[in-house]
């Protein structure tokens, strides 16, 4: 017993890089970190360029809801790739999500007004989500399972080039006064995008035998899902903390009934896998919690120009700090080899993560100098490393422990909707934490939001343990 241990801990877990960018995967792996790359450009370029945006076509009232109505959608599409994906397979999924990315956009190039934005962002929030979750899926159903962990590492690695790219991308067309060709550019790349999709099934063969339309959505777990994220969203609204926390409460409340729900649906969201005795339900919950903890790096740009007087492009540098991080670290984790370091890394993480943001929140001081900042950007930097370096490994680990082999695709599927709802509270727990500090950015904020999040990066260092203790005997 003892020798086969050390002989499934000294295997190798993952293949090599160049087989993800060989032949026969070359065109699904452009597929998948060009969606996820799209998604997340248009995510951090609009947050960019919407000062520019509001002058032009007014709606300062309606600010917040640009990236709540994005949020929701992205929730809401998330939930239905599963059933999408029996109905009419993985080439018409990605061609409705490059479609729909495409005409928000131009709804939002043409916007004449704020609502009118609103709907556009909407409809790129669907096709954020479904872009998404696709990628996951994809990774499941076409690349082998000794690449799985390579194929979310590249993932996770091309979301954080959006995360940079966008606001450089924004800050440009906004300097321009060009902010309306921004959302243009994004429509055409959407198109490009889609001449590339149909080559993921003709040569990947990624389509499998089964019958069409059997599978329904499931739209009373969806209803709940999208509520539940409107719900945590709209919390961080008010600056009334009763209000905040009240919507919160309702929040959770929802998430609960959406579990109970989920679990009876026929066609679900979440795999069954997840209410057994097997290690899934921790794997997910080490992913979610691992991306709330990263939501209070929202108020990062805040904290770095109100209390160090840092410019706009430099104290949204700051904030680029842990993505940058996760990036590097992504691309760095996904090549281990070895069962045994993979658990200790993922085990590792909320820890690396939770004192990256203790150190961030006691560099925040009124007037910091610049050396003080950089020490900030190391800390936010090891921040995004923690997460990075889990996350490869914890997405194989959900595409792979399912008690049936038939739930692989919607494991895979429910990994978007996990992070996306976990998210959602990590942004709306920021938001409360600030308004009932002092609600202006101040230090007393600054301290008591990343004290909070390094307290619940902690939390997942218990359900990483029992996420991980079962890949590899120890």
């Amino acid at each position: 017993m003892v020798e086969l241990i050390e002989r499934e801990t000294s295997t190798s877990t993952t293949g090599y890089w160049r087989e993800l960018w060989s032949t026969p995967y070359l065109r699904t792996s452009a597929v998948i970190a060009g969606g996820v790359v799209l998604y997340s450009t248009n995510e951090f370029l609009t947050i960019s360029m919407l000062p520019s945006t509001i002058n032009e076509i007014g709606g300062d009232r309606l600010y917040s809801w640009v990236t709540t109505l994005y949020l929701v959608g992205s929730v809401v599409a998330a939930a239905t790739v599963n059933s999408l994906l029996d109905r009419i397979g993985s080439c018409l999924s990605y061609l409705l999500g490059f479609a729909v990315l495409g005409a928000g956009s131009l709804v939002c190039a043409a916007a004449p007004n704020m609502e009118v934005l609103l709907a556009g962002r909407f409809l790129q929030g669907l096709a954020g989500g479904l872009l998404c979750g696709l990628s996951f899926a994809v990774i499941n159903a076409v690349l082998p399972r000794y690449l799985w962990s390579r194929g979310a590492a590249m993932a996770s690695a091309t979301w954080g080039i959006g995360a940079l790219l966008g606001p450089a991308l924004g800050g440009v067309f906004a300097q321009l006064g060009a902010w309306r060709w921004a959302f243009g550019l994004l429509a055409m790349l959407s198109v490009a995008m889609s001449v590339l999709a149909p080559g993921v099934l003709s040569v990947d063969n990624c389509e499998q035998d089964r019958d069409r339309g059997t599978s329904k959505i499931p739209v009373p777990s969806i209803v709940l899902l999208g509520a539940a994220a409107l719900a945590v969203s709209v919390a961080s609204l008010p600056h009334n903390t009763a209000a905040t926390a009240g919507l919160l409460a309702v929040g959770a409340v929802l998430v609960a009934a959406f579990l109970v729900v989920d679990r009876r649906m026929t066609t679900a969201v979440l795999p069954a896998s997840v209410f057994g005795f097997g290690p899934l339900k921790w794997v997910y919950l080490t992913l979610g919690l691992l991306v709330a903890a990263t939501k209070v790096d929202l108020y990062v740009p805040l904290f770095g120009q109100r209390l160090a007087h840092l410019g706009p492009i430099m104290a949204g540098l700051l904030g680029a700090a842990l993505s940058i991080g996760w990036t590097i670290s992504g691309l760095g984790s996904g090549s281990l080899n070895r069962a045994r370091a993979i658990v200790t890394v993922v085990i590792a993480a909320p820890l690396v993560m939770a004192v990256g943001l203790a150190l961030a929140g006691a560099t925040h001081i009124q007037g910091a100098p610049m050396g003080v900042v950089v020490l900030c950007a190391a800390a936010l930097l090891a921040v995004g490393t923690g997460i990075g370096a889990a996350w490869p490994h914890l997405s194989a680990w959900a595409m792979g422990d399912v008690d049936d082999p038939a739930e692989g695709t919607a494991a895979a599927t429910a990994i978007n909707s996990v992070q996306l709802i976990f998210g959602a509270f990590g942004a709306g727990l920021a938001g409360v934490v600030v308004n009932i500090a002092d609600g202006g950015g101040g230090v007393s904020a600054a301290r008591w939001s990343f004290t909070v999040f390094a307290l619940l990066a902690l939390t997942a260092c218990a359900t990483a343990f029992r996420a991980g203790r079962r890949q590899v005997a120890f």
